[in-house]
């Protein structure tokens, strides 16, 4: 398809600046999630576990466990667990988290486990980065896919070696909060809205709360004075989060994947005017067996199948075509449309084009 700019929401940009919550803009410095990491096994599999030839640590892991448990193995004792599975467990904890809060974990095969359909998440510790424990987690697992084999023929849908388990972990342990340690507090500019937007944000706090409330710190980081005591913190911090700023136009961009060919331009895209060739060169490959086949009255002859390939190349000319500037994202669209280039051929045009100085946009390749 040549009209390859399909994910460019037009209605997505606004053609002037928009007013939006410092809720939406910023968050408080320190005031975060917390990844979570724990090794755990899950039992209770239909024959669908880890195969222990290949992945000893399951079967160490089990000997580990009972002997915890009071059960000792007799040495040289050769485990057969294919309803067992090595898992990794994650989980986010959130900000403000308290001992006794539930949160939802994702349980991941980490041997060569066929499926975790059906099992049963063994009580595993969730670290942090620093190593302690935050968070225990049990339960059921739910794997939302489905799969069956016989004679050979496999069907699967969707992926059985991860699932989770909703609820499944205990918050045992807390995380300091700056928040609740009294004095001021940073905000931190979650958009690329760059010195304008700091500014903005910290004059929309003054006007509400008083002069010298906020203070500018650097291009995304802005200190506010909040009143002592939780209560009057959490009221302050309520009313600031709803004030609206009008945010700023963001910088030109054009995000490409460079894998799908899928294109994004915000609003702030411009084109000048410029002159550019534009041509297709296809190479074509057939590949043709053909069959020798051995004299008449040979002793040893035999039959040999050879390929032959035949190799074309065809190059359209390309013409010189003169886009139109415009400062307008449909503008753009429509110029580059004019090329009735394929996605493929889309990255290499920009590229030049920015070379050019005809594109006034930052490039993004992911």
């Amino acid at each position: 398809m040549k009209t390859f700019l399909l994910l460019v929401a037009f209605a997505v940009f606004a053609e002037c600046a928009s007013a939006e919550r410092i809720k939406d803009l910023a968050t408080v410095q320190g005031v975060r999630q917390n990844q979570l990491t724990g090794y755990g096994l899950v039992v209770g599999l239909d024959g669908t576990g880890d195969q222990t030839t290949q992945t000893p640590f399951t079967v160490q892991s089990i000997t580990s466990m009972l002997s915890q448990l009071g059960v000792n193995l007799p040495p040289g004792t050769r485990l057969q667990l294919k309803n067992v599975a090595a898992v990794m467990v994650t989980a986010t904890l959130p900000p403000f988290a308290k001992p006794g809060q539930l949160l939802d974990v994702t349980v991941s095969s980490l041997g060569d486990a066929k499926s975790l359909r059906g099992g049963t998440l063994l009580i595993t510790p969730l670290k942090g980065a620093d190593g302690a424990i935050y968070a225990i987690a049990q339960g059921n697992l739910v794997v939302g896919g489905a799969g069956a084999s016989a004679a050979g023929s496999k069907v699967q849908i969707n992926h059985l070696n991860a699932g989770r388990v909703p609820a499944g972990a205990t918050v045992e342990r807390a995380v300091p909060s700056p928040f609740a340690s009294g004095g001021a507090l940073r905000l931190e500019l979650s958009s690329s809205g760059g010195f304008a937007l700091t500014q903005r944000v910290a004059e929309a706090i003054d006007r509400h709360f008083g002069k010298g409330t906020a203070l500018p710190l650097d291009g995304r980081v802005i200190e506010v004075r909040t009143p002592d005591g939780a209560e009057a913190r959490v009221a302050f911090m309520a009313q600031l989060e709803e004030l609206t700023v009008d945010s700023p136009m963001a910088a030109a961009k054009v995000i490409i994947n460079a894998r799908t060919g899928s294109v994004v331009m915000n609003q702030a895209v411009s084109l000048e005017r410029v002159a550019i060739a534009h041509g297709n060169l296809s190479v074509t490959i057939t590949n043709q067996p053909i069959v020798s086949q051995p004299a008449p009255w040979s002793v040893r002859g035999e039959t040999v199948v050879t390929d032959r390939a035949d190799i074309s190349v065809k190059s359209d000319q390309g013409k010189v075509m003169l886009l139109e500037g415009g400062a307008k994202l449909g503008d753009v669209v429509k110029a580059l449309n004019t090329l009735g280039a394929t996605p493929q051929d889309l990255l290499a045009i920009l590229q030049a084009l920015k070379a050019a100085g005809a594109l006034r946009a930052e490039l993004e390749i992911i």
